[in-house]
């Protein structure tokens, strides 16, 4: 009698536990690119400028491909610049075969939506690579931090232009 409610009891939980768990995970899966996007693994390199990206967890941003291929990046400026020459970076991939962008944002250091956020730059706080564009997830963060840290300009993900991020490695904002 012991191991047929032992069969029960297993029979009962692997019925039930999708029906709980998957709702939960699938709500949180489609509005969190934290959970969506794969970390960097510790050998992983920036395919911009062949820095370690894990060694800068603050900074990670992640380009996702429909196969499920990650790259990852030690900031949002090298990403931005793979971005706008796949194909010297990503020889055979299309734009439109992207499914997910994040960024670290600066604040609570969480991925968030890269096409979402706010960059601030030309400020006092350097990446990785020097001057960056610092992702912030809310215009109100974007504008504290520009005050804070003496930023230049807040821009969105659309208006960041093709020949920004060689200007920020230049110094010029």
């Amino acid at each position: 009698m012991t191991a047929r409610r032992v069969v029960t009891r297993r029979r009962f939980l692997a019925a039930t536990l999708p029906l709980v768990a998957l709702p939960l995970l699938a709500g949180r899966a489609g509005a969190d690119p934290e959970v969506l996007t794969p970390p960097p693994g510790p050998r992983d390199l920036c395919p911009v400028c062949g820095m370690v990206v894990a060694k800068y967890p603050a900074w990670i941003a992640t380009v996702v491909w429909r196969d499920g291929h990650a790259h990852h990046f030690d900031g949002a400026k090298d990403m931005f610049k793979y971005l706008f020459d796949l194909p010297r970076y990503a020889p055979g991939r299309k734009a439109e075969d992207i499914v997910r962008l994040s960024v670290t944002e600066y604040y609570e250091l969480k991925r968030v939506d890269a096409r979402n956020a706010f960059y601030v730059i030309g400020s006092d706080v350097l990446g990785p690579m020097g001057h960056e564009l610092v992702p912030l997830a809310s215009r109100a963060d974007a504008e504290e931090f520009l005050a804070d840290h003496q930023g230049r300009r807040i821009l969105s993900f659309a208006q960041v232009r093709r020949d920004l991020p060689a200007a920020l490695d230049q110094g010029r904002f």
